[in-house]
């Protein structure tokens, strides 16, 4: 909603502020006002005289201001199996784990997305995004479930309502008990469009199309997919030249690689991304570029299952959109974004662009108005700016850890996790000195641990 004739403000002074625009604004000292859910104003030193409605004022010396973090890959599920198939590579990983996901039922896909989204939300995301692509028959209302775990959190959120109909039996990965059918994938898909999807400028929940992988869907289940989501008008997000082996399969069963299928199947497009992109040529970054497809960079969970170094600095000097994704917790044991801006900058840095690859505040950049960008709402979130969504951050950057590191977005990259004193989420508190305000976190911790055992306990008699 837009800010009402007389909305209540609220103010934030004496903090350093990365405003993330195109300019890449930055004041040493400044204020932002904030009045209802929108940004009002974002300048330096003092907030304007005479302001009315002000229901709270924070003095944030010590502090910088960036925009909300935004996630653009996970699997929440995947909260209750960290820990497992600690030294596989993606197919072995998939192979060993198939079995135990596809046991999860609708209190395990809450509980575990309440973790997911507990670890993000304290580390300073503001919108978050799920892939969920395992619906066992007879599991419950999946989809529902994280939805409303992210609802109770109070966070932004895009489900992916992912799907596969390529099991065993058909080449695929997945044991064919886990798979859907083809008609009931899109059928179950435009139903959760049409139960959840929220168009509108300020929407806290959307809904993207998002057959699983070239391995584990069939052909016709991308195509329609994609006309699926374009007759709707939502995004359509999937899986991407991740690694070699899938490189190989698709040359072995499409006679190409997987850019070019995709192409194919209608899945390059500025309304789509896909996750990971590691294994990319000049040729699959240029047709990205030409395109406007996205790409969730997900670095720590490529160097977890040795997945190997995406091309990200080509990529952004090519013109490709690029955010950070954590990815499941399964790959990416932290579950915590913040720690991908450093990541992101370290791991391309052993690229062949070595130094030069990515800077602290191209990291910053990835992790907020890259992935604002990548979910298709650069103009509402990403950045602070006047008329934008109230989704921000107050990081404090005065405690030892960072306290001898002069610039502030270095100390926030380069420099240990630092704390989130406020985080705002549409004007409202989501976190307060690094605890959450909408949930309790000490709950979340002991329903995911109860349903991580149940989980290991069924999968164990099966």
């Amino acid at each position: 909603m837009a800010a009402s004739a007389d909305p209540q403000r609220l103010v934030i002074e004496n903090c350093s502020i990365a405003t993330v625009d195109a300019q890449d604004t930055e004041y040493a000292s400044g204020h932002i006002v904030v009045a209802d859910n929108r940004i009002e104003s974002v300048g330096a030193g003092k907030a304007p005289e005479g302001l009315t409605g002000v229901v709270r004022r924070v003095d944030a010396t010590g502090h910088l201001a960036t925009p909300g973090l935004v996630n653009t890959h996970h699997h929440f599920y995947q909260w209750i199996t960290r820990g497992l198939a600690t030294d596989h590579n993606l197919f072995d990983w998939l192979v060993a784990l198939y079995p135990t996901w596809a046991r999860v039922d609708e209190a395990m896909a809450r509980a575990a997305a309440q973790g997911s989204l507990a670890m993000m939300a304290r580390g300073g995301v503001t919108t978050a995004m799920d892939h969920h692509y395992i619906y066992p028959r007879g599991a419950g209302d999946l989809s529902g479930a994280i939805i409303g775990a992210a609802r109770d959190m109070g966070v932004r959120f895009t489900l992916a309502r992912g799907s596969m109909d390529r099991g065993e039996k058909d080449g695929g990965l997945p044991p064919d008990f886990a798979v859907e059918s083809l008609e009931g994938a899109l059928a179950a898909t435009e139903a959760t469009i049409d139960a959840h999807h929220d168009a509108s400028f300020d929407a806290m929940t959307q809904i993207a199309v998002a057959p699983c992988s070239p391995f584990s869907v069939s052909t016709e289940l991308l195509r329609q997919g994609a006309e699926l989501a374009r007759r709707r008008g939502v995004r359509l997000h999937t899986h991407g030249s991740e690694t070699v082996e899938e490189e190989r399969f698709c040359k072995e069963l499409f006679g190409m690689g997987p850019t070019d299928y995709f192409e194919t199947t209608g899945w390059l497009g500025d309304d789509v991304w896909m996750a990971h992109c590691v294994h990319m040529n000049d040729s699959d970054i240029a047709a990205f570029a030409r395109t406007g497809t996205g790409v969730a960079h997900c670095p720590s969970s490529n160097a977890r299952l040795a997945a190997g170094i995406a091309r990200v600095p080509d990529m952004l000097a090519a013109g490709v959109p690029v955010g950070l994704g954590v990815d499941g917790t399964a790959s990416n044991e932290s579950g915590e974004l913040h720690t991908e801006l450093r990541n992101a900058l370290l791991v391309n840095r052993l690229g062949a662009h070595r130094e030069k690859a990515l800077n602290a505040r191209q990291a910053l950049r990835l992790g907020t108005y890259g992935g604002a960008r990548v979910l298709g709402r650069a103009d509402q979130i990403g950045s602070l700016e006047a008329g934008k969504l109230a989704d921000l951050v107050l990081w404090k950057l005065d405690t030892l850890a960072h306290a001898s590191i002069a610039d502030p977005v270095t100390a926030l990259v380069f420099g240990a996790a630092a704390p989130v004193t406020l985080s705002l989420v549409d004007g409202r508190p989501v976190v307060e000195d690094s605890h959450l305000t909408t949930v309790d976190e000490d709950a979340i911790a002991r329903a995911t641990r109860d349903e991580a055992r149940r989980l290991a306990q069924i999968a164990a008699g099966a």
